[in-house]
């Protein structure tokens, strides 16, 4: 069971890597300020990435010839905007217990025909959609694709079968309290968010899943199983011809809906503040999030990038210098509207984030060396690409081009924004976005004083 407690990508350069880079000049530099992205220089010449339609199902594809691995990602669209907090976490519930049996897929079928074709499905529930995928190989690619397609259109849903799955998916949302991470993230995101539909969980709660039934289920997946909600995007080296035979024999039947696909609303400012949750443990638990830009936006990439300069210099400050900490990071979540956040644990919290807020101040008051940011992109650049190299990853790639800015093609255009970011930039985002903080701590609470949460 692929399921993540807290779905959080951060994306960037290692920050052991980014610390040897970064540095924060006394002085300003003059630069040209970023510039938005045009729709003519959107680029073309990425033959082997196509879109079409099938029966009313987008489909984004890319050919790769030079290995025979296929990911092949349904995105069901909406997220969390889906759900409400009763039933929050019933999607992944819904997709997971379709592994217990389907209408062409009896009982166990579903895993030892996976097992047979050497094939995996995966359920990867983020905010902004739920992805339910196929790993193959090109030649159990259509086979892999039958049972994805069965257990998305003909779950079973056996009552036996769904209080097993639900056992287990509440046995995953209680280690949260067991894992202070897990636990930090958690509280994070619902008291960072509160008000938004980001604060609700994907996988739910104790209190959603234990109280959904059957009938729930079903009923959800009548109106919510629809083909407005889907973009199918495949990575592998199988022809367009054949995608079109299996979407049209499958997906293809699934009724048209009504949904619409739209960025959701901005988040509503609020004061810094912190959640805390007093707890026994051997160190301290930090996590903070700022609201950024919607991903639209021409300081996406900008705001990108000053994360993985603060990352950097928190690294370089509080944990190479002071020894405070074994884990220190300025993570971007990369989400429809950007999220950008401070984490920390330390048996000091006073004097860490005392720290933090000096080098948010060196960010927001200096300018970065040029040399070094270029430096800093270049490394960033190939650490991403390392990251997103797998079929796999090349379709979250893709599907996040085209939902978050509206064309596929704009993934192309990845690299040329990045180095296109200059020093002012990172500082302008680092004054506009890198305020109002709203912290979770997990820990020793007679140790944080209020006092040094002032100025976040």
């Amino acid at each position: 069971m692929r399921m993540r407690l807290a779905a959080k990508e951060h994306l960037g350069a290692s920050v052991a890597a980014l610390a040897l880079l970064v540095g924060v000049a006394e002085a300003q530099v003059s630069g040209s300020a970023l510039r938005s992205p045009s729709r003519s220089k959107v680029t073309l010449h990425d033959s082997l990435t196509t879109t079409y339609e099938v029966g009313g199902v987008r489909v984004i594809h890319r050919l790769t010839p030079a290995n025979d691995v296929v990911a092949a990602n349904i995105y069901l669209l909406g997220g969390v905007r889906q759900t409400t907090d009763d039933n929050a976490g019933i999607e992944p519930f819904l997709l997971e217990a379709s592994d217990r049996g389907t209408r062409e897929y009896a009982g166990e079928r579903v895993r030892t025909t996976l097992a047979r074709l050497g094939s995996s499905i995966v359920v990867d529930a983020e905010t902004d959609w739920t992805m339910f995928g196929l790993r193959s190989t090109r030649g159990g690619f259509d086979s892999t694709w039958s049972v994805l397609a069965s257990r998305l259109m003909h779950p079973t849903l056996d009552s036996s079968q769904v209080q097993l799955v639900r056992e287990q998916l509440l046995a995953s949302v209680r280690q949260r309290g067991d894992n202070p991470d897990a636990l930090v993230a958690f509280i994070a995101d619902s008291f960072a968010f509160s008000g938004h539909p980001y604060a609700r969980s994907t996988i739910g709660t104790e209190r959603s899943v234990g109280r959904l039934t059957v009938p729930d289920l079903k009923r959800y997946h009548a109106e919510q199983v629809v083909k407005s909600r889907m973009l199918v995007v495949i990575v592998g080296n199988v022809p367009r011809a054949r995608v079109e035979r299996l979407i049209t024999r499958t997906l293809a039947k699934v009724p048209t809906g009504d949904y619409t696909w739209r960025l959701p609303e901005a988040l509503p400012p609020r004061p810094a503040g912190v959640a805390l949750e007093p707890r026994s443990l051997p160190t301290n638990y930090i996590l903070g999030y700022y609201s950024g830009p919607p991903a639209g936006s021409k300081d996406y990439q900008a705001l990108r990038i000053a994360a993985a300069v603060l990352s950097g210099q928190l690294f370089a400050e509080i944990r190479s210098r002071r020894n405070l900490t074994y884990d220190v990071d300025a993570p971007f979540v990369e989400r429809a509207v950007a999220t950008g956040g401070l984490y920390v644990t330390t048996v000091s919290p006073d004097t860490t984030l005392a720290l933090m807020r000096q080098q948010i101040a060196a960010l927001q008051q200096g300018t970065i060396d040029r040399e070094a940011l270029e430096r800093l992109v270049q490394q960033f650049i190939t650490q991403y690409f390392l990251n997103n190299e797998t079929n796999a990853e090349q379709a979250n790639f893709l599907a996040r081009a085209q939902l978050y800015r509206g064309d596929f093609r704009v993934a192309d255009l990845f690299v040329d924004e990045l180095r296109e970011v200059s020093p002012e930039d990172v500082q302008r985002v680092a004054r506009q976005y890198i305020r109002n903080v709203r912290f979770a701590y997990v820990g020793d609470s007679q140790r944080l004083s209020p006092r040094v949460l002032r100025g976040f």
